[in-house]
Formats: structure tokens, C-alpha cells, sequence
């Protein structure tokens, strides 16, 4: 397989599921995650695992695509028979726990671990995570070379901004349906007025000033 691809050539096709296809592999799945960033919320993990020829057109890297369009492409890859998928969400007290690098690579073994049928090879976005249940390769940016690593973002990001709008209602006054947990002036205003809530990540600056 090859492993030196030019880190440059963003170019989103499934030309690294074929590497792995060729390589042996059979089931090969994308992984990424969304909410890193954000004071508030879960991280999500998704993996996807598409059929080799026949999936949603238009897969890229969920920020570069509108909402209303991601949404089409959840829906669309969630209901195509040939596509195989998995949602893990880690919560506020594991982000605590295990710091959000550790709690993220958490969530993106769950996938791996939980997708059906079984991967036998990940491309995964970003950098190697370690202990990780099957063979796997890292992409800088997979989410913008990798149809799957595509698809795992769609799914990730429209997951968590689906939690999020619904958090608003259940701690109202903060503004998640907008800002989904990112520290917004908004946010930041809020906090200020309400203190944080349930879902906030206690050692996230400025939330951990609140907890002495």
C-alpha cells in the first residue's frame, strides 16, 4: 500500500480504499470525529464503511459542505443498504477522565470495534491512534482525501449538532442550538449569567474556574 502520498493533493475519492482492498483487506472503514474544539458537548466518532462502488455522491469533508447538505448526505448514508456505519459519542466525565485526545481516540476504537460487519483495515483522519483493535493508517486531512473518512465526518458532525440542539432544551439560556458548544462571545455571556451546566467539560478553559 502505499504510503507516502503527496500531503498536498487533497484530492476525496476512494483511492486509498482501493490501496487497502489491493493490499488484502475486505471491509475497509473511514473514521473521523467531531466537537474537539468545543467548552460544551460530547466529541463524536463515526465509522463508515462504504460498498465499493454506488455510494452518495458529493462526499467531502463535512466543513466544507452547507448544513442542509450534510444533513441530505446523514440521511442518504444512513438508509443506503450498502453502507455499513457506527456513532460513538464520548461524554463530558470520560473527556474529564481521559483528557480530550484520550477520550477522542476512545470513541474512534468503539467504532472500530463496534462497526458491523468487522473492518479489517481503518483510515483514519488525523494522527495514528495507538491500541487501536484493527490495522489501520492515518491521513492528514482524510477527511478531504478519503470518500470514507468523508462520510465518517458527515455522520460525526450532523450526530453531534443534532445532541446539541437538543441539550438547548433541556439547559436553555445558552445558546447550543447556535454555537453547538464552541466558546461563541454568546456562549461566553452566558456562562457568565448562568454558570455552566451538566454538559459543560469541567476542565475546559474558562468552565474549570467555575469548579475550585
Amino acid at each position: 500500500m502505499e504510503q507516502h502520498r503527496n500531503a498536498r493533493s487533497f484530492t476525496c475519492d476512494d483511492s486509498h480504499e482501493r490501496d487497502a482492498r489491493a493490499a488484502g483487506y475486505g471491509v475497509v472503514c473511514g473514521i473521523d470525529e467531531a466537537g474537539r474544539g468545543p467548552l460544551a458537548g460530547p466529541v463524536v466518532a463515526a465509522a463508515v464503511a462504504l460498498p465499493d462502488v454506488g455510494w452518495p455522491s458529493g462526499l467531502n469533508d463535512s466543513k466544507k459542505l452547507s448544513a442542509a447538505r450534510r444533513e441530505a448526505l446523514f440521511v442518504e448514508l444512513t438508509s443506503h443498504p450498502g453502507v455499513c456505519w457506527v456513532v460513538k459519542f464520548a461524554w463530558p466525565d470520560e473527556i474529564a477522565a481521559l483528557n480530550i485526545l484520550g477520550a477522542t481516540r476512545a470513541a474512534m476504537r468503539r467504532c472500530a470495534a463496534q462497526l458491523t460487519p468487522q473492518p479489517d483495515f481503518a483510515l483514519i483522519d488525523g494522527l495514528p491512534v495507538p491500541d487501536f483493535p484493527v490495522p489501520s493508517e492515518a491521513l492528514v486531512k482524510g477527511d478531504a482525501r478519503s470518500v470514507s473518512i468523508a462520510a465518517a465526518s458527515i455522520l460525526a458532525k450532523v450526530a453531534r449538532d443534532r445532541y446539541m440542539k437538543e441539550a438547548a432544551g433541556i439547559h436553555p439560556g445558552y445558546g447550543f442550538e447556535k454555537h453547538k458548544g464552541y466558546g461563541t462571545r454568546e456562549h461566553l455571556e452566558a456562562l457568565e449569567r448562568l454558570g455552566p451546566c451538566a454538559i459543560h467539560r469541567r476542565g475546559f478553559a474558562p468552565i474549570e474556574r467555575f469548579f475550585p
